[in-house]
């Protein structure tokens, strides 16, 4: 390492810096995505069902290039210019909300902004694992993690005050949608700052035959993943949910701050759990948890016991987003864009039958959404006591 001596936090400076870029990416969009929802069905006039097709599209557009874009990373070594490039062309799909306030407007952001994601998200996160020892590696995805969700503790809150200030019509949405550029704008130009951190060239290695060289342990892991990705549908239903119980649009924004502020707080401390516990351990107790989670919403029917929900799942978010991170990096030693890459598109190809589902389940009764997922959840966590993907050898 460059920079073996100088930590910060306890923590390479490198997984700050990094940091640092989430944390602009998710103030700006963040202060977007905790109203869309809403947005979307109240002032574009769109259904349930079609936020439900829109929320699926955007989670396979987020997840349509991860395996292509981890593999050309591994393949040519490089991790900043495919980060810059994801960055870069989510900014650059915002400003569509600038010009446009219809529904097919609306639907193309929310997928074009999303291949940003599938491009930035494996490289990136292969360039994390490499700054990041084993014996810390749960740590140092969990404070990349919570310097992420410290931007979209601010977005949501930014997106309540403007509203409340201006009132809640479409003109007041357009003034959040411009202000929430800017600090997408300064994520690119502070991550165009960072020094690379390349991995080893394979140039001679095409995408079909790299299946063939990961480890057998990641495979195995791909199949409770799959299972569980069938229950996580769109966040966007919790939103709803949480309006069907008496929330106002702009109690939801802070439930939505509620439910990152979580993340934020539990997502270190879980990194540094997962580092003695073991990984397997964490991602068993992330299936539980949000099945218990699933079955709280399905029953839920006061204020508080949706404001204790997202608490709840913020705590389950820590676990999804940092610990399967330096999970699969445990698993792959040679290939981890490629993996990270592969994990994300199937499980992200899987989130538009799921949300489908979800929405078809909601028009019939919203409860029945909920008890679907836990069904799944539980399926998944067998699924992974059975396999084991932990125990493999090093």
């Amino acid at each position: 390492m460059d920079e073996p001596d100088k930590a910060l936090f306890g923590v390479h400076p490198d997984v700050l810096k990094l940091g640092l870029v989430s944390f602009l990416t998710d103030l700006s969009s963040e202060m977007i995505f905790s109203v869309f929802a809403v947005f979307f069905t109240t002032i574009a006039g769109a259904s349930a069902a079609l936020l439900g097709l829109v929320e699926g599209l955007a989670d396979l557009s987020a997840c349509s290039l991860n395996y292509f874009a981890g593999w050309l990373s591994d393949r040519s070594g490089k991790r900043r210019a495919f980060a810059i490039a994801g960055y870069g062309f989510s900014t650059l799909a915002k400003c569509l909300l600038l010009v446009t306030s219809s529904i097919a407007g609306l639907t193309l952001f929310r997928v074009i902004e999303r291949l940003g994601k599938s491009v930035r998200g494996a490289p990136r996160d292969a360039w994390l694992s490499a700054v990041a020892d084993k014996a810390s590696r749960g740590y140092a995805f969990g404070v990349h993690k919570a310097l992420d969700k410290s931007g979209a503790v601010l977005g949501p809150l930014a997106a309540y005050g403007l509203l409340s200030w201006l009132g809640e019509g479409e003109s007041s949405f357009r003034t959040l949608f411009w202000i929430a550029l800017i600090p997408a704008v300064l994520s690119v130009w502070v991550l165009s700052r960072v020094k690379d951190r390349p991995g080893v060239p394979r140039e001679r290695e095409s995408m079909f035959a790299t299946w063939a060289t990961l480890s057998p342990a990641f495979k195995r892991y791909l199949i409770p993943s799959a299972i569980f990705s069938l229950a996580y549908f769109s966040f966007s239903f919790l939103l709803l949910r949480a309006h069907s119980v008496g929330f106002s649009v702009t109690d939801i924004v802070l439930l939505y701050a509620l439910f990152n502020i979580a993340c934020v707080i539990a997502a270190p401390l879980i990194g540094k759990l997962g580092d003695r516990l073991g990984r397997p351990t964490m991602i068993t107790l992330g299936y539980l948890i949000y099945l218990l989670m699933c079955l709280g919403f399905a029953f839920a029917s006061a204020k508080w016991q949706i404001v204790a929900l997202f608490v709840v799942f913020g705590v389950f978010y820590a676990i999804d987003e940092a610990q399967n991170k330096a999970f699969i990096a445990d698993l792959e030693h040679e290939r981890r864009a490629t993996a990270m890459g592969l994990y994300n598109f199937l499980t992200g190809l899987i989130y538009l039958p799921a949300s489908l589902i979800a929405g078809a389940l909601w028009l019939l009764h919203p409860a029945s959404a909920f008890l679907a997922a836990a069904a799944l959840a539980l399926c998944a966590l067998v699924a992974f006591q059975l396999l084991q993907p932990g125990h493999a050898p090093s």
